[in-house]
Parts: structure tokens; sequence; C-alpha cells
């Protein structure tokens, strides 16, 4: 058992089920709307995203682009409203894991891309390190 701000004793079970505390909620909602959001970018012009999944060496980029960010989209609302939380937090985290690396390999771009493809990489990697942090919660 820990204590809240009363030193009335609180559950940590209790907590965890009922989405925990305020500032974790927050962070939920916000690393969930910015998932959703960033995802839902893709959509606006699916074609570009294809071509840049194609042009990083996705298989079947006509397929892998729109399920990736509908994916995407289903995790940040999952992850926001801590809906079936395991689920939203290991779709985010394991797409993340597959596609930072892979799809913004900064390292390797040309000098016009490198910039770009660095803010993206370390956007991920913020983004995953949350997303690992609420899929601990989701297990607790």
């Amino acid at each position: 058992m820990t204590e809240n701000d009363d030193h009335a004793p609180v559950d940590p079970a209790d907590a965890a089920e009922n989405g925990g505390d305020a500032p974790s909620r927050l962070g939920r909602v916000l690393l969930g709307i910015g998932l959703a959001a960033q995802a839902s970018e893709d959509f606006r012009d699916m074609d570009d995203t294809i071509g840049y999944a194609e042009s990083a060496g996705v298989p079947f980029p006509e397929v892998a682009a729109p399920l990736a960010s509908g994916t995407m989209v289903a995790a940040g609302v999952g992850i926001a409203l801590w809906r079936l939380p395991r689920v939203a937090t290991g779709a985010a985290v394991t797409f993340l894991v597959g596609v930072t690396a892979t799809m913004h390999d900064f390292w390797n771009a040309d000098a016009n891309d490198k910039s770009g493809e660095r803010l993206a990489f370390f956007g991920n990697l913020a983004m995953l390190g949350g997303a690992l942090v609420f899929l601990r919660e989701a297990y607790t």
C-alpha cells in the first residue's frame, strides 16, 4: 500500500485499474493524441506515405503503409482512453521499434534529408520511451 496526498492508503492495483494518478493520465492522453494525430497525417496524403515506405524498402507498401497508420491511430486512441491498454501500448511499442531505425535512418540519409530524418528518429525515440513506460503500467 502507498499513501496519497491525504495520507489515506491507496492500493496500487486500484490506481492502475482506474488509470493511475493524474500526471500519468495526462501523459497517456498527450502521448495517445500525439501518436494518433501523427499517424492520421499519413492518411492525408497516403500516396506520399506509400512512396516513402516504398523508398525505404518496405514490402507491399500499398498495404503496409495504411495498415501501419491505422494501427497507430487505434493505438493512440487506446492509450489516450486507456482502453485495452496492453494491446494499445504493445501495438505502439511494436510499431515504433519496427519503424524508428528502418524508416528514419538519418545516418544513411543524404545531406538534404539528414536533418528531417534525425528529427523524426528522435521524435519516435521519445514516443517509444513513453509507450514503454505505459506498457509497463498496463501490466501493473
